[in-house]
């Protein structure tokens, strides 16, 4: 016997608020990447600043936005996210 989808169940609400939550963070990742790459990138090379033997563009786009986009992830899932149930019977939240 197959069940039907219930569309007015919480676990779609929530998994689309989710959903939105994620692609926010590869937006801020993103524009956060892309200011520093081209943003400090866009200057002559004689001009470069450096940091640990990188050029300043590169470590804040891709080693400092690393980091921050991880603790962004983490600080995320952690009170942003909520624990859904996957059977039918507890998911059934009206």
């Amino acid at each position: 016997m197959k069940k039907t989808v219930n569309p007015l169940d919480k676990r779609f609400k929530i998994a689309h608020r989710e959903a939105l939550i994620g692609v926010v963070l590869v937006i801020i990742n993103f524009i956060w990447w892309y200011g520093f790459a081209y943003g400090l990138g866009s200057a002559k090379v004689e001009k470069y600043t450096y940091i640990f033997g990188l050029p300043a563009w590169f470590f804040y786009s891709c080693i400092a936005g690393f980091i921050v986009m991880v603790i962004l992830v983490i600080l995320t899932v952690k009170f942003l996210f909520k624990e859904v149930p996957f059977d039918e019977e507890e998911g059934d939240l009206k």
